[in-house]
């Protein structure tokens, strides 16, 4: 499903005429299966979130390939790229980036709207999703009215209102208490398995990795090792 080679990838710092070159990606290599989850573990810096940003096609590598669905995306212009993020892609944040003005329904409701789905088709499924996070009773209700993990429940159910087949989730438990994260888990592993989506998940966090069924280790841009989990 998804297919990476020699990736590489490096950021310009300091002032224009003498900027230097940071490797943050190098040389990688990795695949992902038709409904698996898998994690990418690392420490902050090590070239994680990057990889997760040129996978999604929001920042373009330097050389190497990125295929969806045998489908090549490193050389799609912008327009191409968030048209194909549109129908393939989900995403999960640390921080949920939801809007504030907007109200629970409207924040899922998003995606379709940018897809031109017709108004009655977009309140069947809003509701139809909100319903499978146990989030109906506050459809209303605005991001500051919600605890964090119901912010984390919108920011899941907006990822899933396309019905996308991969799902990209960035720390997406790391602003959560124990206990929260352990529910934001067990949902992800329950929409893996009754749905058979896609899972790449962006973590420092090895308990999170736990539920991954295959953890890939970042270290300094470069990706170590591939650790098959039975889950």
């Amino acid at each position: 499903m998804i297919e990476v080679q020699s990736l590489n990838h490096t950021f310009k710092i300091g002032k224009k005429g003498k900027e230097k070159k940071i490797e943050v990606l190098k040389n990688i290599d990795f695949h992902i299966n038709q409904g698996e989850i898998i994690a990418i573990v690392g420490k902050s810096g090590s070239g994680k979130s990057t990889l997760l940003q040129v996978v999604a096609g929001f920042m373009k590598p330097d050389t190497g390939s990125v295929k969806v669905n045998n489908t090549e995306i490193a050389k799609f212009n912008e327009k191409q790229s968030a048209a194909f993020r549109l129908d393939h892609f989900g995403f999960i944040f640390q921080n949920f980036q939801l809007l504030p003005n907007q109200n629970v329904f409207e924040n899922v409701e998003l995606p379709l709207k940018l897809k031109g789905v017709q108004p009655s088709i977009r309140k069947h499924n809003v509701e139809k999703i909100l319903e499978k996070v146990g989030l109906s009773h506050v459809a209303d209700h605005y991001p500051n009215e919600l605890s964090g993990g119901q912010q984390q429940r919108v920011s899941i159910a907006r990822a899933l209102i396309t019905n996308p087949p991969i799902i990209l989730a960035d720390e997406p438990t790391g602003s959560l208490d124990s206990q929260t994260e352990i529910e934001i888990l067990d949902l992800i592993k329950h929409l893996n398995k009754s749905a058979n989506i896609t899972f790449m998940i962006i973590t420092h966090d090895e308990e999170v990795a736990q539920i991954a069924h295959r953890k890939l280790r970042m270290h300094d841009g470069l990706l170590l090792g591939d650790v098959k989990h039975v889950i």
